[in-house]
């Protein structure tokens, strides 16, 4: 088969789908008497990458596979497409988020023995609504409570293969600043996987600090929220109107 065939179809399946995709599902989109093997898909999307590396689109790999979206570096540019408000999110769901994230699995007694103050169910709710966030299991203690863990989803929101792809708090307390990759709308996924340094013990304050960071949101001290950055804003613009 045409190798330039075979990266046409895979290429116009990625930008069609708008989310990412398998090889399985990328092998789908030919005909069963002409489907490529795995190495002709890998070889395509190899190529693709190559040739997307002087342009304004980048192939990335997700936890669910892999897909096309706009390059971190003209996110301020396409943000323009969205000049309605951006969406915000409380500090408190930041810091929930983020606990979750970096100590997985974490029970909401010990969410708020790091915060200091009860967990909102609201929250949570919006959070498992999302399918950020999951139910993992359930600490062996009296009343057996949740133990929580975080998605596919968010892994795909925030452009990461696994959680050990999240940045290292030593690497990130250093940082300014970083944004997020402009993706077209993902679809759902999802397993839990244990957060990277687990151990490592994590303020709230700089875990939603981290989180914010790399979710591109801007840190107004003293602001009750937190803007989602416009180029994030494009990221949820098929989702929710409203995060609490």
């Amino acid at each position: 088969m045409n190798e330039q065939y075979i990266r046409n179809v895979i290429e116009a399946g990625l930008l069609a789908a708008g989310r990412s995709l398998t090889h399985e599902e990328l092998a789908a989109l030919f005909g069963e008497t002409e489907r490529p093997g795995t190495a002709a898909i890998r070889a395509a999307l190899a190529q693709l990458e190559q040739e997307y590396a002087s342009r304004g689109l980048e192939l990335k790999e997700t936890a669910s596979g892999v897909r096309i979206q706009v390059r971190r570096e003209f996110a301020t540019e396409v943000s323009r497409l969205w000049p309605e408000r951006p969406r915000r999110y409380s500090r408190a769901l930041l810091e929930t988020l983020a606990l979750i994230a970096y100590r997985q699995p974490i029970t909401r007694a010990e969410i708020e023995a790091v915060r200091g103050v009860a967990v909102n169910p609201d929250i949570i709710r919006t959070l498992l609504e999302r399918n950020w966030v999951r139910v993992v299991g359930h600490r062996e203690l009296p009343g057996r409570p949740e133990l929580l863990g975080t998605t596919r989803e968010f892994l795909d929101y925030f452009g990461l293969r696994s959680v050990d792809e999240l940045p290292p708090l030593a690497e990130l307390r250093g940082l300014d600043e970083i944004d997020p990759q402009l993706a077209l709308p993902v679809g759902a996924g999802g397993e839990a996987a244990a957060g990277p340094d687990a151990s490592e013990a994590v303020s709230a304050s700089e875990a939603a600090a981290l989180l914010g960071e790399y979710a591109g949101e801007s840190d107004d001290e003293g602001a009750d929220e937190t803007p989602l950055s416009s180029a994030a804003a494009g990221l949820v613009a098929a989702g929710p109107t409203r995060e609490d």
